[in-house]
């Protein structure tokens, strides 16, 4: 299940708006920001990696005006982490990711006065973003999120906004275009006012249902916080593997 996530990411990260190939590196850069989560590099399995590699994937990133960073399932290159954090980078973070498929899928029930849908038109993708930043602690969204969430729809992704009966969006979340018949699922945020009331699971579990309608046999994922975990588990995604969050300041 490893090598299949990691496969996944580095062909995800070769449909970005710029691809910089750097040896045994694939980094996916973002035009609209200089954000490092939108920002980062993520190795190619199985391929040999030196201490010169390192170096040249540092070089690209500073001369694109980003910050060196990595994210990658640990085990798909066990010899990198220590020529990283040999060349100055400092781990972020190590996180258990969690899979879910058809079989073990829970449906959840979408709480009373919501609605989930897919946004069709940016004033409602405009809506989604907004709501989900301010899940996130942000109070705006850009053209530039609108038209993200635009383009992973294009692509193939789910994106799913929850609405009121009188159009307030009080969250929402996506899933990633698929590769090798997997997607990652991320993005889910809601809003204060609707939280405490199953609505992320709601999300979470319809996301990945409607993945699976399309031929997909994995949905994936990562928690950010215990709260998040318990509800992730309850929609039926379980423990697999860990991933790898390092960056060079």
């Amino acid at each position: 299940m490893d090598l299949r996530i990691q496969r996944a990411v580095v062909s995800n990260l070769r449909t970005r708006s710029r691809v910089l190939e750097i040896g045994p590196f694939v980094a996916g850069l973002d035009p609209d920001t200089t954000s490092p989560y939108l920002n980062y590099a993520s190795p190619v399995p199985g391929a040999p990696i030196t201490e010169a590699d390192v170096t040249a994937l540092i070089g690209a990133f500073r001369s694109a005006g980003r910050k060196p960073r990595f994210e990658y399932v640990c085990s798909s290159a066990p010899e990198l982490e220590a020529l990283l954090l040999a060349a100055g980078f400092t781990i972020e973070a190590r996180h258990q990711y969690l899979i879910c498929t058809p079989q073990s899928l829970t449906a959840c029930p979408v709480p009373e006065g919501l609605r989930l849908v897919e946004p069709g038109t940016d004033p409602d993708r405009a809506a989604m973003a907004a709501a989900v930043g301010e899940a996130f602690g942000e109070s705006w969204a850009t053209d530039a999120d609108v038209a993200r969430i635009r383009r992973g729809q294009d692509r193939g992704g789910i994106a799913l906004a929850a609405f009121t009966d009188g159009g307030e969006c009080a969250g929402g979340g996506q899933a990633g275009p698929p590769q090798d018949r997997l997607s990652e699922v991320g993005g889910i945020g809601v809003r204060e006012p609707f939280r405490k009331r199953g609505l992320a699971a709601a999300i979470t579990a319809e996301v990945a249902h409607r993945m699976f309608a399309r031929g997909l046999e994995i949905a994936w994922l990562e928690a950010g916080s215990d709260d998040s975990w318990r509800v992730y588990e309850r929609v039926g995604f379980v423990p697999a593997g860990h991933r790898l969050y390092i960056s060079l300041g």
